[in-house]
């Protein structure tokens, strides 16, 4: 075989392509990992002072133990832990390289990126949702004010910010930068904020909003982003703020396009989730396989680290057996 042909190529080196990765190397199966960022990209593109949800035995891979601090590993925690992951199971990555194509080609899958053209017999794709976010689709929203990302507080200091939405990110967002002097108001769809807000956070949010150090609109909706206001459409009626910058902490979705692309089925119009087998993680396309957040289209709090990591093995069965035979 030649250099650029491999048993399985990995889209994506977040930790369930790692996963993939390292069930790969324990089934001597050649394999390579193709990545568009940095490893674990996604952690990476975390805030900067993140804290996870889950404990640190709960993130790990490949039987490397995962030591953190305290009792809930940071990101900067996660990416250490990553590292020695790809360092001790030798795992085969190239970061900086976006696949752009994947066709076949003498009964092989051709896997084109902005740098190679790359065969293999069985591709998983593995790829998150991270850099896809969920847009507002309103007036504004393309001025350089608005933010879909967050990384640390110090630049907003003492502004006026506006934070949609009431999940993780968002809290996250208006906490850290109230704490840095900036004043901010909470625009939120639903009539509280959400129940699955990490447990040690939830009762410091809420209470900032009660004394009103945290402004909050319930059951509103940003109408328009103007360069220094907004207009928000609230139960008792329009109103305009002044305003610095808005963080649209709406949620992010997976690449279709990439999907689509490589012959997978979308189903739904709502759910818009990919077609696969939920024992074999086989998609329609016949040996290609989705690993991770990528599985659950729309609703993308349903698979996490944690509870994704046996989709590697149950994949490798599938590969083994087909592969072996």
């Amino acid at each position: 075989m030649s250099d650029n042909y491999f048993d399985v190529i990995i889209i994506g080196a977040g930790p369930i392509g790692l996963s993939c990765g390292i069930e790969a190397v324990k089934r001597k199966f050649s394999h390579l990992i193709i990545e568009k960022g940095c490893l674990v990209n996604s952690i990476f593109n975390y805030p900067t002072n993140m804290t996870f949800f889950s404990t640190s035995e709960r993130l790990e891979i490949g039987d490397v133990p995962f030591v953190s601090h305290g009792d809930k590993p940071t990101r900067r925690e996660a990416l250490e832990y990553y590292r020695r992951v790809k360092h001790a199971w030798n795992l085969n990555v190239k970061t900086y390289e976006k696949v752009v194509s994947i066709d076949e080609e003498n009964n092989n899958f051709l896997i084109t990126s902005n740098k190679g053209k790359y065969f293999c017999a069985k591709l998983i794709i593995s790829t998150g949702f991270f850099d896809k976010p969920n847009y507002l689709n309103i007036p504004g929203e393309e001025l350089p004010k608005v933010k879909h990302y967050f990384d640390e507080a110090h630049p907003y200091a003492y502004l006026k910010l506006v934070v949609v939405g009431a999940a993780n990110s968002a809290v996250d967002v208006a906490l850290e930068t109230y704490r840095r002097g900036s004043k901010v108001t909470m625009v939120i769809r639903e009539d509280k904020i959400r129940d699955s807000v990490k447990y040690w956070v939830k009762p410091d949010i809420d209470n900032r909003i009660k004394e009103g150090s945290i402004k909050a609109f319930f059951n509103s909706n940003i109408l328009k982003i103007k360069e220094s206001e907004v207009d928000i459409q609230t139960p008792n009626g329009i109103i305009t703020i002044e305003n610095d910058f808005v963080f649209a902490m709406t949620g992010y979705h997976p690449d279709h396009d990439l999907l689509k692309n490589a012959g997978i089925n979308i189903l739904g119009d709502e759910d818009k989730a990919p077609e696969f087998d939920p024992e074999t993680f086989e998609t329609n396309r016949k040996g290609i396989y989705l690993a991770g957040v990528v599985c659950s289209g729309i609703d993308t709090g349903k698979w996490f680290i944690e509870n994704s990591r046996y989709h590697a093995s149950n994949i490798f069965n599938h590969i083994e057996k087909h592969m072996k035979n």
